[in-house]
């Protein structure tokens, strides 16, 4: 359970800083204050939930495209985050095809390295535990 409430953190944390990265590099991206925490959860449960949806049926029907579903269901999970009200807002073209590449890369490597350093010890902990 403790596994799970850090994970939850650290992806709320990682698309939290992937959105504001994006909104101040990317033109045509913009947050605003009051809609960004609603944003940041929708976007967050929506990559969570749709992520093994999108793996699943690419393998099952197009198993070349499997290493860019993190990209996909970024994609998605940002068009979904779009749908709510003053949250995020992306304007043209080139903001929907680089925010999900900057938010996917953002998130990606955060929650490899913050993965790394808050698990760490719990992986330790379990393997040491004798069995029994």
């Amino acid at each position: 359970m403790i596994r799970f409430l850090i994970r939850t953190l650290i992806n709320l944390g990682t698309s939290a800083i992937g959105l504001l990265i994006a909104a101040w590099l990317v033109p045509g991206v913009s947050v605003t204050i009051s809609g960004f925490i609603i944003a940041v959860v929708v976007f967050t449960v929506a990559q969570a939930i749709l992520s093994p949806f999108i793996f699943n049926i690419a393998r099952q029907y197009a198993s070349p495209i499997l290493g860019g579903i993190g990209l996909v269901s970024t994609l998605v999970a940002l068009f979904i985050a779009t749908l709510f009200p003053g949250g995020i807002t992306l304007h043209d073209a080139l903001a929907w095809v680089v925010t999900p590449l900057v938010v996917w890369i953002v998130t990606a490597l955060g929650g490899w390295i913050l993965g790394a350093i808050f698990l760490k010890d719990k992986i330790k902990d379990r393997r040491a535990k004798p069995v029994s």
